[in-house]
């Protein structure tokens, strides 16, 4: 048995400024993006300074994309009760699907102003991702969020605040799946030229099953609960669309040219 580890939400409290770790873990994938995305900037053709302004257009994606989500699809009713709460992001509450939606908006805004192939961009922006999501699961657990459902393996953790009962840590395999897992697998499928669309393809369908996978175990959210079949989640059912889309893009990809990043080149 594993202990829940007793932390504060609460990285630094500076009077009544309060920097929380959930924010901290939002900072550090941006940071990752940043640094890792600068690496292969050669790669698009673009100065660095470029990549900035690629990985602050879709920070900001992420942040609206995510809050936006997350109300739409989780907290519609607490936003008709208090519309102040979609400003607490400090209290945890960010779509991971919203998100996604926010960054291809970004990343549609981008390729057009610098002529890239929006796939080709999409392909670079990939394996800058995982990173972000893996911090973003150390954030959840931290914020005492996404709870395991109860079960007796090995390594089951006590959540004081849930009771006696020994749970799946789902946070933490969501960290390893989504965030280790995702990019050793995706910077080593970009390590070489692939044809457009076939990283995209393969974060969509990966993402997707290890997501899919990981609700099994995960307890569905409270003000939903299970959403059809006494089983399926609002998670997964986000989520069936991605492994489509990321199969059929995988397909398509094996008919699309290998490295070309300018659109008049499609």
């Amino acid at each position: 048995m594993l202990k829940y580890p007793q932390i504060d939400p609460v990285a630094i409290s500076l009077g009544p400024l309060k920097i929380h770790w959930y924010g901290l873990m939002y900072l550090a994938g941006f940071l990752a993006a940043w640094w890792l995305g600068r690496r292969r900037a050669h790669r698009l053709g673009l100065s660095a300074e470029a990549i900035e302004t690629l990985i602050f257009y879709c920070a900001i994606g992420v942040m609206l994309g995510g809050r936006f989500g997350y109300a739409l699809f989780y907290g519609f009713e607490q936003l008709t009760d208090n519309p102040l709460w979609l400003f607490k992001l400090w209290e945890g509450g960010m779509s991971f699907h919203g998100g996604l939606t926010g960054v291809l908006v970004a990343a549609l805004v981008f390729a057009s102003k610098h002529n890239l192939r929006f796939f080709r961009l999409t392909d670079f922006i990939a394996p800058l991702v995982p990173i972000g999501l893996g911090a973003g699961r150390l954030g959840n657990f931290i914020n005492h969020e996404l709870p395991g459902r109860v079960t007796d393996v090995p390594w089951a953790m006590s959540f004081s605040h849930m009771g006696p009962e020994l749970r799946h840590p789902s946070a933490l395999y969501e960290f390893a799946l989504e965030g280790v897992v995702l990019f050793l697998v995706l910077w080593w499928f970009t390590s070489q030229p692939r044809r457009t669309g076939a990283a995209s393809g393969l974060f969509l369908l990966l993402y997707g099953v290890f997501r899919f996978s990981v609700e099994f175990v995960r307890l569905p959210d409270p003000q939903l609960g299970f959403i059809a079949f006494g089983w399926l989640t609002m998670g997964q059912l986000l989520t069936l669309p991605m492994i489509i889309g990321g199969l059929a893009l995988i397909g398509w990809s094996r008919y699309q040219p290998i490295g070309a990043t300018k659109a008049s080149t499609a």
